[in-house]
């Protein structure tokens, strides 16, 4: 039993080292990151939230992209009885596999009340891929994978996370409803205050047909082929989590055309429902009072994002474009049927105090402050 598991587990890494990637797609160099998704104003989980047209996110000062960063917030300035605008944005490509790579200076976390998370209207026939998730008072990441019947996870000594739950199937037995299969990080870098306090890192995702694999690398760990350009996921060690298909999941049936998601919601249908059982509500009675009450304690509600690429064997993307109609109201319609790549923490009701205190050096609160002030006069 051991020896089959060794020799799978070399095969991978063997196969890894032979590829070779090439870029397809980058999202931030050239500053037009915001053409390349559409502005969702739908709201799947009903949460006190009211999502932005992108004129509106860009005239409110939500908004902002250069050729080095982007950046994607919240209002933390108003009280807002009638929900937080925020920003909730989908890739115009859906993807089948690649190997993507997010370098995140900062992102939400650590906040009561906030949840982002979405589901795709095909969900879960497409599956969903978890990259960054918290919950309640957790100090390091969650990565999931969710899909229909049929799919586990197997740890055999392949990824360096602790399993919480193997059964990939959202209606699992002995497993709550939409677990799916969970592994967990073992340092408090890779999520919520922890991250941002150390500059953030890279979270690098790779899906081939036979597994799904998702690394972390702190600032200042970065490997140099990713730096340079040229990355090779079979120098980089053990994963965090890795989803193998040999192993208990056919991936090509279970995942296909993912977009890429940016996403930060407040309460409703998870967050809102367990506020009473949560230290949170020592701030006030209920979640959606908190969040419309409190703007102060959502300044650190944001997303800094360095860079998004994506790299494909010999520069072949399996991806599908879609261009989505517009309605008069500015919003942009989905399709039929895309689940998410999720690029986005559920960082729901991690306990703070109401004033919002910041851990964030004051160079990058400088950075956001200057960066919010210029954004009506940057075209998008």
């Amino acid at each position: 039993m051991q020896s089959f598991f060794l020799s799978a587990s070399l095969a991978l890494f063997s196969t890894r080292v032979l590829a070779q990637y090439y870029l397809v797609d980058d999202y931030v160099s050239d500053g037009q990151f915001f053409n390349r998704f559409n502005f969702d104003t739908s709201d799947p989980t009903h949460g006190f939230v009211q999502y932005q047209t992108r004129n509106d996110a860009q005239s409110s000062g939500l908004i902002s992209a250069s050729g080095s960063n982007v950046f994607i917030g919240v209002d933390d300035s108003n009280v807002t009885p009638n929900g937080r605008p925020s920003v909730r944005i989908t890739s115009n490509k859906t993807y089948d596999s690649g190997l993507f790579i997010l370098d995140l200076q900062h992102m939400p976390g650590g906040i009561c009340g906030t949840w982002p998370a979405t589901v795709g209207p095909n969900w879960p026939s497409n599956g969903e891929i978890d990259i960054i998730e918290g919950v309640h008072q957790q100090t390091v990441n969650d990565m999931s994978f969710h899909t229909s019947d049929n799919c586990t996870l197997a740890n055999t000594g392949a990824f360096s996370g602790n399993e919480v739950s193997s059964n990939c199937y959202i209606n699992a037995p002995g497993q709550s409803s939409n677990q799916g299969c969970t592994t967990q990080g073992r340092n408090t870098n890779t999520y919520g205050s922890g991250f941002n306090n150390i500059g953030g890192g890279v979270y690098a995702t790779e899906w081939v047909s036979d597994a799904i694999s998702i690394w972390f690398f702190p600032r200042g760990q970065i490997p140099q082929d990713i730096q340079n350009g040229q990355p090779s996921p079979g120098s980089w060690g053990a994963p965090l989590t890795q989803l193998y298909g040999p192993q208990g999941c056919d991936i090509p049936s279970h995942f296909n055309a993912h977009s890429i998601v940016f996403d930060t919601t407040f309460c409703g249908d998870w967050a809102g429902a367990v506020w009473g059982s949560t230290s949170c509500a020592a701030a006030a009675s209920s979640c959606n009072d908190f969040v419309a009450n409190n703007p102060q304690a959502f300044d650190q509600a944001y997303w800094s994002i360095n860079s998004l690429k994506i790299y494909h064997i010999n520069g072949q993307a399996n991806f599908k474009a879609f261009t989505a109609p517009t309605p008069e109201n500015g919003t942009s319609a989905q399709p039929d049927s895309v689940s998410e790549l999720d690029f986005v923490p559920e960082n729901s009701l991690v306990p703070v105090s109401p004033m919002g205190n910041s851990s964030v050096p004051d160079q990058q609160r400088l950075m956001r402050e200057a960066r919010r002030k210029r954004a009506q006069s940057i075209k998008l």
